[in-house]
């Protein structure tokens, strides 16, 4: 069964409780994904603190300092690359927001927002503790942020379809374990190939869309609540 939307009612006329972003069913499977993606991140951050050079693991995947593609894949990957910056990420955001109001559904629009600022505004409070950096001492690289975008996107999306389509905790956590492969596997390799990002910084900002959009999920659900609550 999925759960009712915000503006459904039973058949004895009463309002039915708005659907939650975090399904309950995922929150055991969730809590320790994002526990193990915060480790991760903390654990890159300090091996690759201060550093300016690619780490044996980015050196074997591909040479940062060097153009890693050419034509058609440069271009490709200059396209993807514009979607995770201000003006992509705006747009896919807007789009994302105006689907969920259309669906009615405004816990989901908040979700949206808050999911990816509080991605994005996780990875760039890291970045000048770790300090890594990349073609430069004013370059800042780890976590990725495109990277951290793109797939904090991607799992609130599949957060909304696992509430609508009623999946299981196996099911649903799948569902969000693959759209967050994709979106950060299509965004990391963009950011490798035009050498912006080491691959681990790609890793770490995965991992902290990982770890924080499951918090961030339960949270505007707690807060929704709380609201709706003192509306009564």
């Amino acid at each position: 069964m999925t759960e009712a939307g915000p503006e459904s009612g039973g058949s004895d006329g009463t309002v039915a409780e708005p659907a939650r972003v975090l399904p309950t069913a995922l929150r055991a499977w969730l809590w320790p994904l994002a526990s193990l993606a915060a480790l991760v991140v903390v654990a890159l951050g300090v091996l690759y603190a201060g550093d300016s050079a690619p780490g044996r693991v980015d050196s074997w995947i591909v040479d940062p300092t060097a153009d890693s593609v050419g034509q058609p894949w440069r271009g490709i990957a200059l396209v993807i690359d514009f979607l995770g910056g201000f003006v992509g990420s705006a747009v896919l955001v807007a789009a994302a927001v105006t689907g969920c109001l259309l669906l009615r559904r405004p816990r989901a629009a908040v979700l949206v927002v808050a999911g990816v600022a509080l991605t994005v505004g996780t990875g760039t409070l890291i970045k000048p503790l770790v300090g890594r950096t990349i073609h430069g001492p004013e370059n800042l690289s780890y976590p990725s942020g495109h990277t951290a975008f793109l797939t904090a996107l991607a799992l609130v999306l599949a957060l909304l379809a696992v509430g609508r389509l009623g999946l299981g905790g196996a099911a649903g956590t799948g569902l969000m374990l693959a759209a967050a492969l994709v979106a950060g596997a299509v965004m990391g390799w963009a950011q490798v190939a035009l050498s912006a990002h080491y691959a681990t910084d790609v890793l770490g900002g995965w991992c902290t869309a990982l770890a924080v959009v499951p918090v961030t999920a339960w949270l505007v659900d707690r807060a929704a609540d709380a609201a709706r609550r003192d509306r009564r």
